[in-house]
């Protein structure tokens, strides 16, 4: 694991690129620096290969360790593909490998790398969960072509247009028009979007959030069981304190029992010759 100053500047480096890459946005100001910009993307582009140095070094004692991380592999595509014929010369393709940079802010954190982790864990939830929701939304189209086809042509004329409509309505955003239109058409109306609202807006979205925290929860195992383990000798000299640390408890114990111990009888005086007799 890379120092906390490491990972404190590596991350700066990441932020001033991406503010870089917004400026560039703006016509003004890139005719007014857009040189200094060429520049900057130089430095940023050599500092990204020093810290790709410093990372490679570091797993030189370990044969293939530098490679074992996906997140080198990543950094060594996204700083070498300017770099291949074909790539830099589409200007498309090179921008999207600037703004991937910014991804790299992921793997310094482990509070990032928990979520990114996270969402990668979820897409086979994920994929589950859409099924589920275009059945949904399938079913309830169909009942809405059925029930206000001729009624609004443009919303529920066709089931592609209701499933479209019926997503948007997902945020609940305007159903207090939607359902006092579908009412004043067909008394149906209304079971048919109270129903569309707990079955797709409420049971749903919870069904999502639950994926999505099942997923957070095991990176976040997953990160616990991977992170590094302490070092060995930090261990052996807590080992030496703990055990000096009992013996300093046993004598203590010890000497305060003899301290209150209750003091031993002493032996009666020893009786004169001749005491007692009489003459």
């Amino acid at each position: 694991m890379a120092a906390p100053w490491f990972n404190v500047a590596s991350f700066t480096v990441i932020l001033l690129n991406a503010a870089v890459l917004g400026l560039e946005t703006y016509r003004g100001v890139v005719g007014t620096a857009g040189a200094a910009f060429h520049v900057l993307e130089y430095a940023f582009l050599a500092c990204f290969s020093v810290e790709l140095l410093i990372r490679f070094g570091a797993h030189l004692p370990q044969s293939g360790g530098f490679f074992r991380d996906g997140w080198n592999i990543f950094d060594l595509v996204i700083i070498l593909a300017p770099l291949v014929p074909g790539v830099r010369e589409n200007v498309t393709v090179l921008r999207l490998l600037r703004l991937a940079r910014i991804v790299r802010a992921f793997r310094l954190f482990p509070s990032l790398r928990v979520i990114l982790v996270g969402i990668r864990r979820s897409l086979p939830g994920l994929a589950s969960f859409l099924l589920i929701a275009a059945l949904v939304l399938y079913g309830y189209a169909m009942l809405g072509w059925m029930v206000f086809g001729k009624a609004f042509p443009e919303q529920y004329g066709t089931v592609g247009q209701a499933m479209l409509t019926l997503f948007l309505l997902l945020s609940l955003d305007g159903i207090t028009d939607t359902l006092q239109a579908g009412r004043e058409v067909t008394a149906w109306g209304i079971p048919y979007y109270l129903s569309y609202m707990i079955a797709a807006s409420y049971l749903l979205t919870n069904l999502l959030v639950g994926v999505v925290l099942n997923a957070l929860q095991e990176a976040h195992q997953e990160e616990k069981v991977t992170a590094p383990a302490p070092d060995a000798g930090m261990e052996q000299r807590l080992a030496v304190l703990r055990a000096a640390l009992e013996d300093l408890e046993q004598e203590y114990a010890r000497s305060r029992s003899s301290v209150h111990a209750a003091p031993a009888a002493l032996p009666p005086p020893p009786v004169p010759v001749g005491a007692g007799t009489t003459r």
